[in-house]
């Protein structure tokens, strides 16, 4: 599809992609954060929203047409790093404070679901924040829907469902890593004394 059009589903002119990458990097809990990762970057649209909010983003996709793409779409901002990867195979060394899953966990089998939710908890650093944005009706290449990988993320060991937004067409929902003795990251509000 990337060989006969640079965006291909038109993730930068249509209002639905544009309000939903908003509402994205809205509903993050934290201000800014350190490394983020996002695999399966496609064109690059989200990345570039995250980018204002991080010290450094490293975002792949396994298609070569899609990775040149995000590169050019991102180039203004040096503390992006757009590679060809495919994930869980190649996944990235070291730790992240913010993992970004969009539009990605229901073209994968279960084995493979369960190796990249591994891989994820595993990545995210005590505290860290889960984003994960998925379409919500049935699709034929499509294995399940939000609903369906929201239950399977309710089962994620070490985590905690900070916030939970659905709509007819997607879910969009942030899980936080758990301290290390067990307990709940404060809310945006508690880390301002504010609750």
């Amino acid at each position: 599809m990337y060989r006969h059009a640079a965006d291909p589903w038109h993730l930068a002119e249509r209002w639905y992609e544009r309000r939903k990458y908003d509402l994205t990097v809205a509903v993050l809990p934290q201000e800014h954060y350190r490394r983020a990762f996002e695999p399966a970057c496609s064109v690059g649209e989200l990345t570039r929203r995250l980018a204002v909010r991080c010290d450094t983003v490293l975002a792949c996709d396994r298609v070569d047409d899609a990775v040149s793409t995000a590169q050019q779409r991102t180039s203004e901002f040096p503390q992006v790093t757009v590679r060809q990867m495919t994930i869980p195979e190649q996944w990235p060394e070291g730790t992240f404070d913010l993992i970004v899953l969009s539009e990605l966990l229901y073209y994968l089998d279960a084995a493979t679901l369960d190796s990249v939710l591994e891989h994820t908890v595993t990545a995210l650093e005590p505290g860290g924040t889960l984003a994960t944005v998925h379409w919500n009706h049935p699709a034929d290449e499509h294995l399940s829907t939000g609903s369906g990988i929201a239950e399977t993320l309710a089962q994620l060991p070490g985590m905690h469902l900070l916030a939970d937004h659905r709509e007819s067409d997607f879910v969009l929902q942030i899980h936080q890593r758990l301290r290390p003795d067990g307990s709940i990251p404060p809310t945006p509000a508690e880390r301002e004394g504010l609750a």
